[in-house]
């Protein structure tokens, strides 16, 4: 009798371990638009299974890629209803919440990729992001690089009077028709997951990204010419919900931000190294890559970044410029 009295209290003492553990595993959900290939995809997972580890299991991040979850936009607003919990996205898309936190996603505005590394580390993207914060209640982990932009067509472009009338697919975001309006082209906003049918059918006729994500969602196969045009030095922001890390407590989200912050460096190296080597590649497949000069374009677009209508401060703009 009493054997059996401690058998089935230890086996209670058991399944109560079990129901505790259970019931203190947080799980988080990692949503963003990119392919299960691509280095942000690849690099959120190894994220995810050492923020598992360190954690002891008590937060488990669930990444879902390639617009799985929604669209850009969609997984924003996700963001404020708890239908995700964290997302990479583009500050181009979070300006509509808070504008001035899209001011590094300008044309032109950063000088490259060393400036771009000062200004992650700034007291101004500091500031920005408690701007941010203070809108929406979502808090900034990280800013990660993703790249030059560089517009692919099926004819060469190498002056701004060469983009007069193009359909280019944008992002649907209002600072992305920045660009293409300086130059007289004709800017379409369309989703990310959409572009490669638009091209392969004509529906638009250009489109804009960095060389590592012309490469992963493959619109080299239906775009003979990559145009150097460099007018947009792209970043990307990993954004966490209040509600999700206050659901962790403060010891794991510290954890959480940590691993954020070292993954995005992580991401940012390798992207820019695969800047490097792509232009070779690209040709090695029969793409005709064109070398640019950009100070027209540049000067097209000057006028637009100091007039009405931005939604950063002179003082802003200056404070960039001066990092």
């Amino acid at each position: 009798m009493i054997k059996s009295f401690k058998a089935a209290l230890a086996a209670g003492c058991i399944l109560l371990s079990g129901a505790s553990t259970g019931y203190s595993a947080e799980e988080l959900k990692w949503a963003h638009v990119y392919e299960d290939g691509s280095t942000y995809h690849q690099q959120a997972l190894v994220a995810a299974a050492e923020i598992k580890e360190r954690t002891e299991g008590r937060v488990d991040i669930k990444v879902f890629p390639a617009s799985s979850l929604g669209k850009e936009v969609e997984i924003n607003e996700g963001l404020g209803i708890g239908a995700v919990d964290i997302i990479y996205t583009g500050p181009s898309f979070v300006e509509r919440y808070y504008g001035p936190i899209a001011i590094s996603d300008y044309p032109f505005i950063m000088r490259g990729y060393d400036h771009w590394k000062t200004y992650r580390t700034s007291d101004l993207f500091k500031e920005l992001s408690e701007g941010y914060h203070d809108a929406t209640g979502n808090q900034v982990l990280s800013l990660l690089y993703y790249g030059m932009r560089h517009v692919t067509s099926n004819k060469p472009i190498l002056k701004p009077e060469d983009m007069k009338g193009l359909k280019i697919r944008v992002p649907d975001s209002p600072l992305m028709l920045m660009f293409p309006k300086a130059v007289d082209a004709n800017p379409t906003p369309m989703a990310f997951s959409e572009v490669y049918l638009a091209l392969q059918q004509g529906v638009v006729d250009a489109q804009e990204n960095p060389l590592p994500t012309i490469k992963f969602k493959k619109f080299y196969e239906v775009q003979s010419n990559i145009n150097l045009t460099g007018h947009l030095l792209n970043s990307l922001l990993i954004i966490a919900s209040d509600d999700a890390l206050n659901r962790i407590g403060e010891a794991d989200a510290a954890i959480v931000r940590e691993v954020m912050d070292k993954t995005a460096m992580v991401i940012s190296d390798e992207i820019r190294k695969q800047e490097d080597d792509l232009v070779a590649w690209f040709r090695e497949q029969g793409v005709t890559v064109n070398e640019v000069d950009r100070k027209p374009f540049q000067d097209a677009v000057l006028p637009y970044l100091t007039g009405d209508g931005v939604p950063y401060t002179m003082e802003q703009f200056e404070r960039l410029g001066a990092l």
